[in-house]
């Protein structure tokens, strides 16, 4: 006696669910939305080009004719760079301002990522008395606008911390590039509710089976956030880098307060609002050090793309 087995019919085929974020992904993936990015992406560079190539351009001919008439009678000169990297006087020795920038920023950015990253794994992963008041009073603290702190902290570090005719803290008191650390605090400041807010989005959504599963192996914290927190949060770390960076890079007023404008530790903001201010019609002079000053920025954007990109993604698609 013979059974028969039974066999799935032609038309009962197994079809994937359309979902809201499959549609979403299908729609960004048209030809359509190819096509506006494109355009989208070549509106937003062509500022940045024309920039580009006016720094390059003899001083008598971006004086005369726009920038787009290059390709029509190309003319090229390294001139503009010479004058304002290396030259001295108000129009140039842009080389050590561009100097103090980076002594600025890579510390600037450091500090806050890594005091924020191990504060968020804390507020995630640890259990203590009173850990949800303290993550809202790290969050409420976004809402304040860094100009309300700017007096409270220069006075902390002219005159130190006093309580009740006791000093607790003395006065900085800091010259020439010891400034830098002045800045290095404040940025730090600033930045660290925000990075302890967006760090601490991701780090809690990790999967608590693999803390466990750590944790029974006898890992301990200072272990797992090093060798299993570290690495998978580091498209959120690197997403955040960028922001700090592209923050601390542009800014004048913070560098400005607290460093001085000083040539020891002004940054590359002070020199190009300088320029702008007393040599307004060098156009060829302040289009060339404009170029320099977000030369930096486009390397670190481009070098981490794809964390960034990854970062920002990271919880929209599941499975």
């Amino acid at each position: 006696m013979t059974t028969a087995t039974p066999t799935v019919g032609v038309g009962a085929q197994a079809t994937e669910p359309t979902t809201r974020g499959a549609r979403v992904r299908k729609r960004l993936n048209s030809r359509t939305a190819t096509l506006v990015s494109i355009v989208i992406a070549l509106l937003w560079t062509i500022p940045t080009f024309g920039l580009f190539v006016s720094s390059i351009r003899p001083e008598n001919e971006i004086k005369t004719t726009g920038w787009w008439t290059f390709f029509t009678d190309p003319q090229i000169t390294l001139e503009n760079y010479q004058e304002v990297l290396f030259s001295r006087g108000s129009s140039g020795q842009l080389a050590s301002y561009f100097i103090n920038s980076l002594a600025i920023t890579i510390p600037s950015v450091l500090f806050p990522l890594a005091f924020a990253s191990l504060a968020a794994y804390a507020l995630a992963w640890m259990n203590f008395k009173g850990r949800d008041w303290v993550y809202i009073g790290i969050f409420a603290l976004q809402i304040v606008p860094l100009q309300m702190a700017l007096v409270p902290l220069l006075r902390f570090f002219s005159t130190g911390v006093t309580v009740a005719g006791v000093q607790i803290m003395p006065a900085w008191d800091l010259v020439d590039e010891q400034k830098f650390a002045q800045v290095w605090f404040a940025h730090t400041c600033f930045a660290l509710p925000f990075a302890v807010f967006l760090l601490h989005n991701f780090i809690s959504q990790l999967p608590g089976d693999l803390m466990e599963a750590a944790r029974v192996d006898g890992a301990t914290h200072p272990k797992i956030f090093r060798t299993i927190v570290l690495p998978l949060v580091m498209p959120a770390l690197a997403a955040f880098g960028i922001f700090q960076f592209l923050w601390v890079w542009n800014d004048l007023l913070v560098a400005l307060i607290f460093a001085g404008g000083g040539d020891e530790t002004a940054p590359l903001t002070v020199r190009l609002a300088e320029m702008a201010g007393t040599r307004g019609n060098e156009w060829q002079r302040l289009t060339a050090g404009a170029f320099v000053s977000i030369v930096v920025p486009l390397i670190v954007f481009l070098s981490l793309q794809r964390f960034f990109v990854r970062g920002l993604l990271a919880g929209s698609v599941k499975g």
